[in-house]
């Protein structure tokens, strides 16, 4: 795969964006960038949706966990069946009833000023940092395999990244997202579909499911091991909680819910979501038994995150497999980056500024605009501190996982909003949100030192319990 390659298509791929931003950015104002109008077919919306769920992250990383885990990640998108049905009967109805534009208002009326301000910045924090390190990790391998044959410096490719989603977001907003978005999940399901079609023409595989199923790779489901980290219950509970948490409470992923004409197409688009989401995976994780086992066969040191990216560009599967996962990356990565520079020009807006407070609309969109160009400085800012201060990717993997921790606050508030009918003393809301996170990484940290008890992603359930609990003792009468 050639340098000029590369360009060609990210230029090509690039001005269909543009194009699209064109189309949708006609007469766009405030309503349009953060809401759409309401407007959105709700079957654009599901199939964008799975581009945004599944980001640059998921696309290079759950082929790569099949080695070592099997296909055990199954049992938590199994339970990410009953998070989305949470979302679509409990959380939608409330949202749309409230016609809310960012999701955390919700927590002003329910216990107050202080709450809302403490969910609105976990979400501002969390999402700031997981779009950088997934924006860090794209911009690494553009930087890899194109831009350092030309000589050209790491900030000037990350600049040209944000650049280029700042130019197809900074006027349509969520409208044009929503339609780029299912272009780029288009993009992403056709490089796993060729480069699963490659490796099964290269290995002469007549039938995908019977090699699948016939693997020792295959196992999903682990029940032998309490204290192991694919446990079912535990994987599968968890992936219940994340779907609720990363995607029913998350201003990224329900902004795009809320684009829906009503109520009941964003229930319909939540549950053909669901179905897509579901299968999608499965052909990930197919894709990872294929992948491991053709490394194995040809004698390629590659595992885990690195596993997929050089099978697919230097395995000798054709320069069309090698342009096409290129494709997927990018398409995974800028799907769920754009909704996230979006999302926080939203919710810092909304939930900081207040702007839908002001009368005059012409500043609230001068504001608006503001906000979208501070917060793709920032994202520039955090993803050079990653490359040229930590310079770990150990650590800023570690970081990238320390900022989820801060989606159990959220559960826990949510939780004890929408299932208890009780108050809280508003002031010690943010001490309490402080305090769980810390706390669950001790406990989290300490079980599997004395006890050899693996939290993995429960700790998202034990840190909203945490949060739920301190609820609980700081009561307002």
């Amino acid at each position: 795969m050639q340098p000029l390659h590369i360009i060609l298509l990210i230029v090509a791929y690039f001005s269909v964006l543009i194009f699209i931003s064109y189309i949708t950015g006609k007469s766009a104002d405030n309503k349009t960038f953060f809401k759409a109008n309401n407007s959105s077919p709700w079957y654009l919306v599901a199939f964008g949706m799975i581009g945004a769920s599944l980001s640059g992250v998921t696309f290079i990383s759950v082929p790569g966990w099949v080695e070592a885990q099997s296909m055990s990640y199954f049992q938590m998108v199994l339970g990410y069946v009953i998070g989305y049905a949470v979302i679509g009967l409990v959380l939608l109805p409330l949202y749309y009833k409230l016609n809310l534009t960012s999701i955390y208002t919700y927590l002003e009326d329910r216990f107050g000023r202080y709450s809302y301000k403490t969910g609105a910045s976990f979400f501002l924090l969390s999402r700031t940092i997981g779009a950088a390190f997934r924006l860090f990790l794209v911009a690494n391998v553009l930087q890899v395999i194109l831009f350092d044959a030309y000589g050209i410096p790491f900030w000037v490719t990350v600049s040209i990244t944000i650049l280029l989603i700042w130019l197809y977001t900074f006027k349509g907003g969520i409208k044009t997202i929503v339609w780029t978005d299912t272009l780029q999940t288009l993009f992403m399901l056709i490089a796993v579909g060729v480069c699963i079609y490659t490796i099964s023409d290269e290995m002469q595989i007549d039938s995908l499911f019977t090699y699948v199923s016939d693997s020792k790779l295959s196992k999903i489901f682990f029940f032998e091991d309490v204290s192991a980290g694919n446990y079912f219950w535990k994987q599968f509970l968890s992936g219940a909680f994340i779907a609720v948490v990363m995607t029913g409470l998350d201003q990224d992923m329900m902004q795009k819910n809320l684009t829906c004409r009503n109520l009941k197409d964003a229930q319909k688009n939540m549950f053909w979501f669901t179905i897509v989401l579901v299968i999608v995976n499965f052909f990930f994780l197919a894709l990872g038994v294929l992948l491991t086992d053709f490394a194995q066969q040809n004698g390629i040191d590659a595992h885990k995150d690195e596993l997929f990216p050089i099978i697919a560009t230097q395995g000798n599967l054709g320069l069309a497999t090698a342009l096409f996962f290129l494709l997927g990356l990018i398409a995974a990565a800028y799907s769920s980056a754009d909704s996230a520079l979006t999302s926080l020009t939203t919710s810092f807006s909304i939930d900081i500024l207040e702007i839908d407070k002001k009368k005059d609309k012409k500043l609230q969109e001068k504001i608006r605009k503001k906000i979208h160009v501070v917060f793709s400085v920032v994202l520039i800012l955090i993803i050079l501190i990653f490359k040229y201060f930590i310079a770990d990717e150990s650590v800023i993997a570690n970081i990238f996982k320390a900022a989820g921790y801060t989606y159990g606050p959220l559960l826990g508030l949510y939780t004890f909003g929408l299932f208890t009918k009780q108050n809280v003393k508003d002031k010690m809301v943010p001490i309490i949100c402080l305090l769980a996170p810390i706390l669950t990484f001790i406990i989290s940290y300490h079980s599997l030192e004395f006890f050899n008890f693996d939290f993995g992603f429960f700790v998202l359930v034990l840190n909203g319990f945490l949060t739920f609990i301190g609820l609980s003792l700081f009561k307002r009468k």
